[in-house]
């Protein structure tokens, strides 16, 4: 009996991870960045603007834990005052996400 119910208990276990995971994923999930269940690393863009792609550049980032605590300001603003610049040329988002349980988004601003 002590047997089954320990298969019972990893059983119910596994069947319930993919339902929890991505709970802080899902926090940035429309910010049209790629999303994975268990693991993510990925980048995007989202704009280019007719101002010089210099070799200036700025991040600004924001985390969340489980989904339950978000933290930080990934606003284009203050990505282009991390990296002092003052005409933006292109904004690009960078997502990770690690089982749900963590995950971190960055804006990233490059220009002159």
């Amino acid at each position: 009996m002590k047997n089954l119910s320990l298969r019972l208990l990893v059983v119910g276990t596994l069947l319930a991870i993919p339902g929890l995971s991505g709970c802080a994923g899902i926090v940035f999930s429309g910010n049209k960045t790629p999303f994975g269940f268990v693991y993510a690393n990925a980048s995007t863009n989202e704009m280019v603007t007719q101002n010089s792609l210099s070799s200036k550049e700025g991040q600004a980032c924001a985390s969340s834990i489980l989904g339950l605590v978000t933290t930080g300001d990934a606003s284009v603003a203050t990505a282009a005052k991390a990296g002092a610049v003052s005409k933006v040329g292109s904004v690009d988002h960078t997502f990770t996400n690690i089982l749900g349980v963590y995950s971190k988004y960055c804006v990233v601003v490059t220009g002159e």
